[in-house]
């Protein structure tokens, strides 16, 4: 998750990468300390609007949709229409929850093959 956290940073279409394992991250230095790892979830928010972002996830080929996230197979959802749906959008967006975050398990395929993945789409 690390490494598909750092190549996400450096894609032209993301505007911002949420994983506490980034020095970038406000809170890296506490989850250094507390955790002996970072976790395999992932959350960055696309630089474009909802339906710009679902048509850069349409295009994905390893991770796909899915409405919850846990499986050894990477997946993905987008809060602002599953998880947090219920929500108008202007309190999504006060927690933070933009239509453009995207929230990604990463599962157990070959890192390289996933980031080429993400790099293909959101570059």
């Amino acid at each position: 998750a690390l490494k598909v956290a750092k190549a996400l940073e450096k894609c032209s279409k993301v505007a911002k990468v949420i994983y506490p394992g980034l020095t970038s991250h406000p809170d890296h230095v506490r989850a250094r300390e507390w955790f002996k790892g970072f976790g395999g979830m992932v959350s960055f928010e696309f630089d474009g609007d909802a339906a710009q972002t679902d048509t850069a996830l349409k295009q994905l080929k390893i991770p796909f949709l899915a409405p919850s996230l846990g499986g050894v197979e990477s997946l993905y959802v987008r809060p602002a229409t599953a998880s947090h749906s219920g929500i108008s959008k202007a309190d999504r967006e006060k927690l933070g929850i933009k239509d453009s975050l995207v929230r990604v398990s990463i599962g157990l395929e070959d890192t390289e093959d996933l980031i080429e993945d993400f790099r293909r789409v959101l570059n």
